[in-house]
C-alpha cells in the first residue's frame, strides 16, 4: 500500500513539473513572437 502510495505521488510530481516547463515554455515562444513582430514594424 505505502509502494502504491509513493507511485502515485512520484506520478504526480512528475506530470506538475513537466507542466511548468510546458506552461514557461510557451510563454516565452509568446514573447519571442512579440518582439519579431515588434521589429517588423519599427
Amino acid at each position: 500500500m505505502k509502494r502504491l502510495m509513493m507511485l502515485m505521488i512520484a506520478a504526480v510530481a512528475v506530470v506538475t513539473l513537466s507542466g511548468c516547463n510546458t506552461v514557461r515554455g510557451v510563454g516565452q515562444d509568446i514573447e519571442k513572437g512579440g518582439e519579431a513582430i515588434q521589429k517588423a514594424t519599427k
